[in-house]
């Protein structure tokens, strides 16, 4: 069993560097899902708010996505939809810190590059870096993802991880920062060998197929459609607009922001109304 499912893998590796010459290009469409781990005070929140504050978050961490790519560039961004805005619900508000929300990600994987434009309250940035280049283990299990034969791949990482997400509810006390600490953390993935490119969903790239679904036992994102040589063809056009910066000075503004919003939101709640402030660690 073992000697047919190196051979199969040896064959699919072979048909891969014989398309890989082909202009390959193709749009798909993922979807993400976020465990939540969130510890509320039932004397605070009865079971009505705690169950339009879950949808509410449900809706805030179901995103979706699309992947534009050719041979060597793609473009990662939000899809665009018609949904209802977020307003107040019997008084109740959440505020999300680190969602990510409407950023632009550009990969260049023959120059090893990527570009992110990303908007932080109102101010948008342009963040240039080098692609990190995980040391992914290929492993033998396989499974299909719709009409597509994927392989397993893995690495490990080591993550600034909180404890869990933390939530005041009216709170009149100062509100506890989330413990953190570093984690070991495995990414497992999963690819497909009949669409030879190295790209995949957010920052993860590198394996020898599209990457169809990736997680880090926190966050899991999942290929529900591919669109391979679309007639109208890909858009994938890099990024241009915003204040230049690097990975590390992008996340000390962040971090200062987020303080920043901190003070603003502890100064400003009110005794009357239900304000839920809620972070993500990592």
């Amino acid at each position: 069993m073992k000697i047919l499912l190196y051979i199969s893998l040896a064959l699919s590796l072979f048909f891969t560097s014989l398309l890989s010459a082909q202009d390959f290009k193709g749009i798909a469409t993922y979807k993400s899902q976020r465990k939540m781990d969130i510890q509320m005070d039932s004397t605070q929140m009865n079971d009505e708010m705690h169950q339009q504050m879950m949808a509410m978050l449900k809706k805030q961490f179901e995103k979706e996505y699309t992947l534009d790519f050719n041979k060597n560039e793609s473009l990662y961004k939000e899809a665009e939809n018609l949904a209802a805005p977020t307003g107040n619900t019997s008084g109740m508000q959440i505020v999300i810190a680190g969602s990510g929300e409407g950023d632009i990600l550009y990969k260049n994987l023959t120059e090893n590059r990527y570009a992110t434009q990303s908007d932080v309250f109102g101010k948008i940035f342009l963040i240039n870096d080098t692609l990190e280049q995980p040391e992914w283990k290929l492993e033998k299990e396989t499974k299909n993802i719709g009409e597509y034969t994927c392989f397993k791949a893995t690495f490990k990482r080591k993550v600034m991880m909180s404890s869990s997400m933390t939530m005041s509810v009216n709170s009149k006390e100062e509100p506890k920062e989330p413990e953190q600490k570093e984690v070991e953390q495995t990414v497992t993935a999963w690819y497909t060998l009949q669409i030879p490119v190295k790209h995949g969903p957010g920052n993860y790239s590198g394996l020898p197929g599209l990457i169809l679904e990736v997680s880090d036992g926190s966050e899991t994102i999942l290929c529900s459609r591919i669109i391979i040589n679309p007639k109208g063809g890909v858009s994938i056009e890099e990024p241009k607009k915003g204040k230049k910066v690097n990975q590390k000075e992008f996340e000390t503004i962040l971090e200062k922001k987020m303080k920043e919003m901190d003070e603003q939101f502890n100064s400003g709640r009110r005794d009357d109304g239900h304000s839920i402030e809620i972070r993500i660690g990592g």
